[in-house]
């Protein structure tokens, strides 16, 4: 079995993120994707990242229509700030005899180096950068990673998730950006209404 794994805040969940992992999933021949929300995400400089019960809701909805799709909360259920490291075990506990392959966009691939036990990361998954067509990767911050990167472009990764946040108390749309069941979820409970711009 091939399975994509995206960790991520999913705070909110995007169509960013369904653009890309349905475009690895397509590239890689991959048969399914694995949606992981982070518990305690060590690297969110953000101090009132939404609790997890809620960014697992929003995940769940975001994911439904999509049966390649399927989510696993064990970030969420492990105590403790998330590692890579950790999720990519656990995953592995779940799917014995899986080759796994991490999705992670441009940015975070050129850190990989700075990550908790990095060294040990080419041994559990293949990992996967995530870029917009035509935009390019510097050869030399690739090759100083820990782990080789399979490149794959995709359509629609520009957006963000701190972008959708500022929308809200702005009274913009999020239509178009995030999946409708996650829009209205946000509506619902009010979610981030009280940022501050």
């Amino acid at each position: 079995m091939k399975l994509g794994i995206l960790g991520g805040t999913f705070d909110p969940p995007h169509l960013g993120h369904l653009a890309a992992a349905n475009e690895v999933l397509v590239q890689l021949a991959l048969d399914e994707v694995v949606f992981v929300p982070a518990g305690e995400p060590r690297l969110k400089e953000r101090d009132d990242v939404t609790d997890a019960d809620i960014r697992v809701l929003m995940t769940r909805l975001a994911i439904e229509s999509n049966h390649s799709f399927s989510i696993s909360e064990v970030d969420v259920l492990r105590p403790g700030p998330t590692y890579t490291v950790d999720t990519l075990r656990d995953i592995q506990g779940e799917y014995p005899g899986a080759e796994l392959y991490f999705i992670v966009g441009a940015d975070a691939a050129l850190t990989i180096h700075a990550w908790h036990q990095a060294d040990q990361l080419a041994e559990l998954a293949n990992f996967v950068a995530v870029t917009r067509p035509g935009t390019p990767f510097s050869e030399t911050a690739l090759r100083a990673q820990p782990v080789e990167l399979i490149r794959i472009e995709a359509p629609g990764v520009a957006i963000s998730s701190t972008e959708c946040r500022a929308r809200v108390p702005l009274g913009l749309p999020l239509r178009y950006l995030v999946p409708d069941a996650v829009a209205d979820l946000i509506a619902t409970f009010g979610l981030y209404m009280d940022l501050q711009h």
